[in-house]
């Protein structure tokens, strides 16, 4: 929880210095009422004039308000305070996932990472908002009591202590028992938003098996696991309100108690009526203490949630990306557009052997490079090597002569317009989908976003849409079918005038004759882009200048379609069980 802390701002550390000082107010006030209640109780006893009464009623009112106004305004900086740093931190949470690879996406999770930017992050800002008000009011409060009360009698004194310890202890038990489950229930929340999540994003698989019964039962359990340790821990805390009531009423019971055995044994009507004024404001000074103790233990009921919080919003943060940004701004002058894969080996981090082995290959400018293979080859995990998605254990992955990892990330990506297999389309237009991310060069015209759009085969059915490149996308691009996707994102990749093009099976919902025409189109259209295109279909990469086969993770052929189904087994293998030898031919 410290290092969170640690994290406000100078001007939030400056608003916490104010508010230290109207606490102070604040409790000064607070604890000033008891002298004017034993005032205007002495006065009452001595029969004082009815304006000596009213003037130290109206000096308790003004402490009263004071302390109001006081509150006000402690609450008011405890707000900024916690709203500032809560904004501070989903920032950090923020921009520390977007520099992640995908190592650190999946060590996280997605939901998680959603959980500990929003739920996470609420908590803390809930211990802040309250902490800064109890936490430096409460103790400040009990100590300025105690020494109030201290020179009273030591009968009080020793019955407010024993109610302290009390008190004390039942909290510790609670809190015993209480911290493991909090724990447990921010996991049990990520499981929640996991199970949720898949639900609605696989909505359309689920209705078409008749699978919400079973989805149902998945969510059920999750949200039992949750509600069961909520209940729990929600019980063990509701035992400190019927705790609090039984130690302040006792105390006060107690208190008088003492008062009257005090009173009894007292000698002489002066006497009596000084214990009993002392009884009045002991008992006032006594509830503040109590009240103190109260105050934190509202605390102590918070702070086990938000700690774990805080613990994992560190992790988040403290969590570096495995990828390391290069310096490099440029390539090699004269072998732009060239990619080389050099004895390129990698594992995942959690696996026992490596997925891609020994591979060897070049690119060069304009060159359009194929690879297939069966499912699992590693065709994907391949290329997602050249944007640095991971990055290789061994040999070396060059473009434009440079080891991506000497290129800054933002150099790098600049030079790849990156297709993934599962086409993601952006809450927003047509126009902003196209024209999405930052390259370096001018915003896109409409006419170069038609460009791509025809390259891409796309035009013709935006051009039907009632509002052209003004028509609305929904999240994840519900509203298009799997083929149009397809076609926005390949227009996306392309209206980034990148150096290279990669397609991860990006061909795969479109028919035939739309494959055929997309891929003469690029070869016609952008002759100087290097174009990397993973696919199933030996349809679709027959006309390839080059052609990687692989299998297992190791390159098994390389070379032109014609030569490889003359001399490779495995390339045969695949052609041969899609079309027939007259088609191949």
């Amino acid at each position: 929880m410290f290092k969170v802390l640690k994290r406000m701002s100078k001007k939030e550390v400056g608003y916490v210095l104010v508010s230290l000082i109207f606490i102070v107010s604040q409790v000064y006030l607070d604890l000033k009422l008891p002298d004017y209640m034993s005032k205007i109780t002495m006065l009452i006893q001595t029969k004082g004039t009815l304006h000596e009464i009213l003037k130290e009623g109206s000096f308790m009112l003004l402490c009263a308000l004071g302390s109001l106004l006081a509150a006000v305004i402690v609450g008011f900086f405890a707000a900024r305070v916690a709203a500032g740093l809560s904004r501070k931190l989903r920032r950090d949470v923020y921009y520390q996932v977007s520099e992640y690879s995908m190592a650190e996406i999946n060590k996280f999770s997605t939901p998680s990472l959603i959980t500990r930017s929003t739920n996470d992050i609420t908590q803390v800002q809930m211990i802040v908002a309250m902490g800064l008000q109890l936490v430096i009011k409460a103790p400040i409060t009990a100590v300025w009591a105690i020494t109030k009360i201290s020179n009273k009698s030591w009968e009080w004194t020793t019955a407010t202590a024993l109610a302290v310890v009390f008190l004390l202890v039942v909290i510790g038990i609670i809190i015993t028992f209480a911290m493991p489950k909090f724990k447990i229930i921010q996991k049990l929340t990520d499981r929640l938003n996991s199970v949720t999540r898949e639900n609605l994003t696989g909505i359309r698989v689920v209705r078409a098996y008749n699978a919400e019964g079973y989805e149902t039962n998945k969510f059920e359990k999750a949200n039992d696991d949750i509600t069961k340790t909520n209940l729990f821990v929600q019980r063990m805390m509701a035992v400190m309100m019927p705790v609090m009531s039984l130690i302040s009423n006792g105390l006060t019971l107690a208190v008088y108690l003492i008062g009257a055995s005090l009173i009894e044994s007292a000698v002489g009507i002066q006497s009596r009526m000084s214990l009993f004024s002392d009884m009045v404001v002991f008992t006032s000074y006594a509830m503040q203490v109590v009240m103190a103790f109260m105050m934190l233990t509202m605390i102590f009921i918070m702070l086990p949630r938000a700690s774990v919080s805080a613990k994992r919003i560190m992790e988040v943060i403290e969590t570096k990306s495995s990828i390391k940004d290069g310096t490099k701004t440029a390539g090699t002058a004269g072998v732009e557009g060239t990619i080389e894969f050099k004895d390129v080996a990698f594992g995942y981090a959690d696996g026992s052997e490596d997925v891609i082995e020994g591979v060897s290959f070049t690119a060069t400018k304009g060159q359009t490079v194929a690879f297939i293979g069966s499912t699992g080859a590693g065709k994907s995990t391949l290329i997602n090597l050249i944007p640095r998605y991971y990055d290789a254990t061994k040999g070396s992955v060059l473009v434009d002569g440079v080891d991506v990892k000497d290129y800054s990330i933002e150099t790098l990506h600049d030079k790849i317009g990156f297709n993934p297999q599962k086409p993601v389309m952006f809450n927003g237009t047509i126009r902003s989908n196209i024209s999405f991310g930052d390259t370096g060069h001018a915003p896109l015209t409409d006419e170069q976003i038609w460009q791509a759009l025809d390259i891409a085969q796309a035009s013709e059915f935006v051009k039907k849409l009632p509002d052209g490149l003004d028509s609305e996308i929904s999240q994840g691009g519900l509203n298009l079918s799997g083929g149009q996707k397809q076609r926005l994102a390949i227009a996306r990749a392309i209206a980034r005038r990148p150096e290279i093009l990669v397609f991860d099976d990006s061909f795969s919902a479109l028919d035939y004759r739309t494959d055929k025409t997309l891929r003469d189109t690029l070869t016609r259209e952008v002759k100087d882009t290097t174009k990397l295109i993973v696919a199933q279909r030996i349809g679709t990469i027959m006309d390839a200048d080059q052609i990687v086969v692989l299998d297992r993770g190791k390159v098994v052929g390389l070379g032109t379609h014609k030569e490889l189904l003359a001399n490779n087994d495995v390339y045969q293998e695949i052609a041969y069980s899609q079309l027939s030898k007259e088609e191949l031919a």
